[in-house]
């Protein structure tokens, strides 16, 4: 990056490589290496989106790929798509005659040596330079077997030192069919590959699947989707399970901590609130939602019950002093010693709340501002943490001491009229 022009990013230089490279009937896919190769054994799809087409017959499953293939074309964010040719390759056929093979005192293994040899080539050594090893290969020149009638023509020796043309001994043809054949679970596919630009694969999906929907499909035959989007539907499976899981643990530990219910609802009644900043910072740095986002999400749910732990042990150790004081003196508690404890017990939490939030924010902004591998990873996994400790500092400070206020008013029962004249709760 050192090297590119100012103000060039890897989008602009996607679409100056897309103006220079164009090549007959290829799409351009601009991905980092290691990446594809990644997608590549997962999946077997090289782009963000593949589609695999699974039927019985490839011809069919042709047809499907390439009337797909022209729908996704209009499909807003589709940078491009290929559907793979599965038929229209060409082979030679050759069908060994036995009994002309006999005839002449010939196996099937010979013929099979001399077909190889003669139009295929066969490796009889190798060339030693030093290091270096080159294989020879030998076979009949091309023009010798560049037509059927020339590879009809070319002559094969016998045992007896005869030659006879190889037609004598083989029947020869060209035909149709596949060049290369797919299959996953057991069934014949098709893959049509997908790059998108500009949009997110989650909404790219569901639009393009809209517009699927057009073609009817014979029956036998099914679409799946793969590639990245294969990964986003394995991770929404696995959040959907982890995430209420990390919650009913959550719970569970600030009931242990706690033994009532009514602190636990006030700090998970909060979390959402806590979570307000990360969503914005994800919102004003560009990001969307994944995996790695997720896992953020996550790690501040944590950091922000934790701090709200805190605070409410706090503010119960100031009010178990007002308490006290007020048995000593023989009298009840009044909402104004309730407001003094909550605001002592808040500002004893100042600033390790703040030395706390600070670290976590250094501690991240190495990550946030890394350029290196696997950077982009790690930022999605900072990015919501980084937003979330401001929107979490906040409720802390703010609104747990207030939720508590009345929390604790209401449980204590105290009464309206010992509040002093001038003062609110």
């Amino acid at each position: 990056k050192e090297e590119w022009r100012e103000g060039m990013t890897t989008e602009k230089l996607k679409k100056e490589l897309d103006n220079l490279v164009h090549v007959p009937s290829l799409t351009n896919v601009w991905i980092m290496p290691i990446k594809n190769r990644i997608d590549m054994l997962a999946t077997g799809i090289k782009t963000p989106i593949g589609i695999k087409v699974a039927g019985p017959d490839l011809e069919e499953i042709g047809d499907i790929a390439q009337q797909i293939e022209a729908v996704i074309k209009d499909v807003p964010g589709t940078a491009s798509v290929y559907a793979e040719r599965v038929t229209g390759g060409r082979f030679v056929d050759v069908d060994i005659k036995r009994e002309e093979a006999a005839r002449f005192g010939l196996n099937v293994a010979d013929v099979q040596a001399f077909v190889q040899t003669a139009i295929g080539g066969m490796t009889v050594t190798q060339s030693v330079e030093g290091l270096e090893r080159y294989p020879v290969n030998v076979r009949y020149p091309h023009e010798y077997r560049d037509s059927l009638e020339r590879l009809k023509n070319l002559p094969v020796v016998t045992k007896t030192g005869a030659q006879i043309p190889l037609s004598r001994l083989v029947d020869i043809s060209i035909s149709g069919g596949p060049g290369v054949i797919r299959s996953e679970n057991a069934r014949l596919n098709g893959w049509i590959y997908v790059d998108i630009s500009n949009v997110d694969i989650g909404s790219y999906v569901k639009n393009a699947k809209k517009s699927v929907e057009t073609i009817d499909l014979p029956a036998g035959y099914s679409l799946s989707w793969s590639g990245q989007y294969e990964y986003m539907e394995r991770a929404k499976q696995r959040l959907s399970v982890v995430v209420p899981l990390t919650l009913v643990i959550i719970l569970l530990l600030l009931f242990l901590n706690f033994r009532r219910i009514t602190p636990v609802l006030i700090i998970m009644g909060t979390l959402p609130l806590a979570l307000v900043g990360g969503l914005w910072f994800l919102d004003i740095l560009g990001y969307n939602m994944s995996v790695a986002v997720g896992v953020g999400f996550i790690a501040l749910a944590g950091v922000s019950v934790e701090i709200g732990v805190l605070m409410i042990v706090y503010l119960e150790q100031a009010l178990g002093v007002q308490i006290a004081l007020a048995k000593e003196e023989g009298r009840e508690l009044t909402r104004e010693n309730l407001r003094t404890s909550v605001i002592e017990g808040a500002l004893l939490r100042v600033r390790p709340i703040m030395m706390t939030v600070a670290v976590v924010i250094a501690g991240l902004l190495p990550i946030m501002l890394g350029s290196g591998t696997g950077s982009e990873v790690m930022r999605r996994i900072a990015a919501p943490m980084v937003g979330g400790m401001t929107s979490a500092t906040i409720l802390t400070l703010l609104v747990i001491p207030a939720a508590f206020l009345i929390w604790k008013t209401l449980a204590l029962k105290l009464p309206k009229n010992q509040v002093t004249a001038g003062q609110s709760i």
